[in-house]
């Protein structure tokens, strides 16, 4: 199969486990957000925030460096393996130690005394995980894309169920039925906690299923091999906790810098939280193409086209994820309705926070160059200097615009590190990327989407009529400039 066919099919395969898998599991969202008041959902968003972070520090970047060694003909792919997975298990049972004996002061200190049981519910599920990331990577590895995909799934519909489980069924249960068993199962006092528990569980489930992939434990840990993989991931920790950062802060420390009482500051997390999920599209198709596109990378570095092949795929990366933009922006009066009446004054973050995660996906394609060149540890300071900047503009702009200050930061941190990445990249490892097709797609983009808002307001015309025109006539422009002359090359002289 050709390469970019096999990349573009393994996206699509990973997708069902990150785009359709995650996008059920986001439709969980309406019913947080009908269910529990942004106040209570504020904790939801908090706490998922820090998983963030914790996902990152847990895995120690040896998904990334499993990849690399992996792929060397003078070790061995199961030895690299069960060395980087021994020392997961080792520092993740530490790591739940660790929060279980100091459940309360921890508590205390991010002002959730009552419910210190959510520290280690939550300390359990990012092990699970953590320990989890590794299998997932020798099934990407070996191509294993359909089982990936399958696992990831059932995690999901299972997270799902017993949401709906202790959410709808046992809370119903609990004012209708008191004397059933659903009832007895529900204790009003946990509140969003059965969000944890439902996940915490789906967590252990999908371990299970992973039992096949510890069969390699039986190699042991090298030790002179670990320091090796150490060496080359753990700057991948310092990029991925950046980026982290970059994602995350905002959620983590809005309840601290919003200028008002702790319940409104809560409020108005969960407001900003909520209304972050609905750019959902663009952040899941990232993560559907980083699954697929990493061992592509890595794969496709020796040949003499692969350059070629790089600058290809961003050409057509971006294509779709402005098309995801406009999706979403010229149609926010339907998807909308995701969120609860209540969460609905935060939609005006949307369309920023869709751009920025647009420069984090071409900020993917880009780095490359730090990958291949093994330069993982500038890699690593394009990531500082945006968490820097994150940081230090959320410090300033949430305090005088609250949460909006928090989109702008993030646009503005991923449109720096994209500048940076490419100019370094241009250095080290210089690919030709199509700039003028790449800058026109992004402008027409905007274009098209501060038309439709002025068509609509000043012109009153109907929100769908010209989401709809203005769609059909980006699809037609990408039809005309990539897709008409890449036909023309395929026909016979």
């Amino acid at each position: 199969m050709n390469p970019l066919r096999k990349l573009a099919s393994q996206t699509v395969i990973y997708g069902l486990s990150s785009i359709i898998g995650r996008f059920l599991n986001y439709l969980l969202v309406p019913l947080y957000t009908y269910t529990f008041p942004a106040q209570e959902y504020g904790i939801v968003s908090e706490f998922y925030a820090y998983a963030g972070f914790f996902a990152v520090l847990l895995v120690f970047g040896l998904e990334t460096g499993f990849f690399r060694f992996s792929n060397r003909e003078e070790l061995r792919s199961d030895t690299v393996y069960s060395t980087a997975l021994v020392f997961l298990i080792l520092a993740n049972l530490a790591f739940v130690s660790g929060i279980v004996v100091f459940r309360e002061p921890l508590a205390a200190l991010l002002r959730y005394s009552e419910h210190p049981e959510y520290l280690v519910w939550f300390g359990a599920i990012l092990a699970l995980d953590s320990i989890s990331a590794l299998p997932f990577a020798k099934l990407r590895s070996e191509n294993r894309a359909w089982r990936f995909a399958g696992i990831k799934l059932i995690e999901i519909v299972l997270a799902i169920g017993l949401n709906l489980f202790f959410l709808v069924y046992c809370k119903k249960a609990e004012e209708l039925w008191p004397n059933s068993l659903g009832a007895r199962l529900y204790d009003p006092a946990i509140g969003v906690g059965y969000i944890f528990l439902a996940n915490l569980a789906a967590s252990a489930f999908k371990l299970l299923l992973l039992l096949p992939q510890f069969q390699s434990l039986r190699h042991g840990l090298d030790s002179r091999l670990l320091k090796s993989l150490l060496a080359y991931s753990l700057p991948m920790v310092v990029i991925g906790f950046a980026g982290m950062v970059n994602e995350m802060l905002d959620r983590a420390i809005l309840k601290f810098l919003l200028p008002y009482d702790l319940a409104t500051n809560l409020r108005m997390l969960g407001i900003y939280g909520a209304c972050y999920k609905l750019s959902i599209l663009m952040s899941l198709f990232i993560q559907a193409f980083r699954y697929a596109g990493e061992p592509f990378f890595f794969a496709y570095a020796g040949r003499a086209d692969a350059k070629r092949a790089y600058a290809l795929v961003m050409n057509y990366f971006v294509i779709f994820c402005v098309f995801i933009f406009l999706v979403v922006t010229l149609y926010i009066d339907v998807f909308k309705y995701f969120v609860g009446v209540e969460y609905r004054e935060g939609l005006h973050v949307v369309p920023v926070l869709l751009l920025a995660n647009l420069f984090l996906g071409i900020y993917v394609n880009l780095s490359i160059w730090y990958k291949l060149t093994d330069r993982t540890l500038m890699g690593a300071w394009v990531s500082l200097i945006g968490a820097a900047l994150t940081i230090g503009l959320n410090i300033w702009w949430i305090p005088i615009m609250g949460y909006m200050g928090s989109a702008w930061a993030t646009l503005a941190c991923y449109a720096t590190m994209t500048v940076i990445s490419y100019a370094l990249g241009q250095y080290y490892y210089p690919v030709r990327y199509p700039l003028g097709k790449i800058v026109g797609y992004l402008l027409l983009g905007l274009l098209l989407y501060g038309g439709h808002k002025d068509l609509v307001e000043s012109c009153g015309l109907t929100s769908w009529t010209v989401g709809t025109a203005f769609l059909g006539l980006y699809l037609l422009i990408v039809a005309l400039v990539d897709m008409r002359p890449m036909l023309r090359k395929r026909q016979p002289a």
